[in-house]
């Protein structure tokens, strides 16, 4: 009968120290954590969910190739709000429309309730009034985990 091996060699404490000083020969502060504790006391990476991401991808869109008002696409590439976010979703899915679903109600929030749609939103209010609900849309969705 074969058995396997259930003990484990014990690891010197200091490995990775030691491998980090071969590696970065620059002497550490005396009292600076180990690279491992570092990394084990970050804690967990917040992963977007499907909404957080698109209306993220969309503000980026936005930020690369220009904001416009009064058509989904201007020529020289720049795009309205319901533009950018067909941008980054790339298809009409469930987390296009429930991106789209936060922005305007985020936008309700901030500028009233009278607004039915986003692209008369977008073309009624300035630059950074745009963003800024952009930013608390985003906000929203990454609270919400969504």
């Amino acid at each position: 009968m074969n058995r396997t091996e259930t003990e484990f060699t014990p690891i010197d404490s200091d490995l990775y120290v030691k491998a980090f000083h071969l590696l970065d020969p620059t002497p550490a502060a005396p009292s600076a954590p180990s690279p491992v504790s570092l990394i084990l006391a970050a804690g967990p990476v917040h992963r977007a969910g499907p909404v957080e991401k698109t209306l993220t991808d969309a503000l980026a869109f936005l930020d690369t190739h220009g904001w416009a008002k009064h058509r989904l696409i201007h020529p020289e590439g720049a795009r309205c709000s319901i533009g950018a976010l067909r941008a980054a979703a790339g298809a009409r899915n469930s987390a296009y429309r429930d991106a789209g679903k936060l922005l305007l109600d985020e936008a309700r929030r901030q500028h009233g309730a009278q607004w039915k749609a986003i692209p008369a939103w977008n073309d009624s209010h300035t630059g950074p009034q745009v963003r800024s609900v952009w930013e608390a849309a985003i906000q929203r969705a990454h609270q919400a985990n969504i």
